[in-house]
């Protein structure tokens, strides 16, 4: 059963979401504040965390930082605030998608179900399992990176940013495909998605990430993988 962690301070939300959730066959638990939400997560491990920001006791975007020292669970950030500056904080912190508040529940439940099919296991082309460069290391099949002998840790958007590129190597990867395979055919136009996030990555990985060496952007049209 995949497991959701719902931390909103709203009741009246919260149990909406709850009865929908169970509703499609989701575990799932409550938290109303940050500090219940980091003891949930750590002890209940749920497969994805549907966020709110504003929170009684600490800011919503502390929390996901604190969740990406250890986890790569998937974040969905479901928010009222709707400036585009706070979008980009909880995406750089490391949320995986953003829902703003009043927003429907289907669209919810099917950003939700694009969250648990990125975490699960895609076919591998044969001959990229292991991808190699001089700075880092990309294991499709354990879904790890590595720097200097050390793990790296990725988001899961941030992988499977990553893990699109580099099983393409030298090739275009449009904004477009990766907009569409990434957050799905709604968001095609959310190019500054794309921006944040491969500027974590080569935050992550490249030695220069002002000057990158690997993860190359082709103005107005895409992404390039040069191993």
């Amino acid at each position: 059963m995949t497991r959701v962690l719902v931390v909103e301070d709203d009741p009246q939300l919260v149990r909406a979401l709850v009865i929908n959730m169970q509703a499609r066959g989701y575990g799932v638990d409550a938290a109303p504040d940050g500090a219940t939400a980091l003891r949930l997560a750590a002890a209940r491990r749920p497969d994805v965390v549907v966020l709110d920001l504003g929170l009684p006791d600490m800011d919503g975007t502390d929390v996901i930082k604190a969740l990406r020292g250890w986890t790569r669970v998937p974040i969905l950030v479901l928010s009222a605030r709707r400036a585009s500056d706070e979008k980009v904080a909880a995406l750089d912190a490391g949320a995986d998608d953003y829902i703003t508040k009043p927003f429907s529940m289907n669209e919810l439940l099917a950003r939700l179900r694009a969250a648990v099919r990125r975490t699960d296991s895609v076919p591998l082309v044969p001959g990229t399992a292991l991808v190699t460069t001089d700075e880092f290391t990309v294991d499709l099949i354990a879904k790890r990176a590595g720097r200097a002998g050390h793990d790296v840790r990725l988001t899961p958007t941030e992988w499977h940013l990553l893990e699109i590129l580099v099983s393409n190597p030298g090739r275009l990867v449009t904004q477009r495909q990766l907009l569409q395979e990434v957050w799905g055919t709604s968001h095609t136009n959310r190019t500054n998605y794309l921006r944040v996030y491969v500027a974590q990555l080569r935050r992550k990985l490249e030695p220069d990430p002002s000057h990158p060496r690997y993860l190359i952007t082709e103005p107005g049209m895409g992404y390039r993988f040069e191993g």
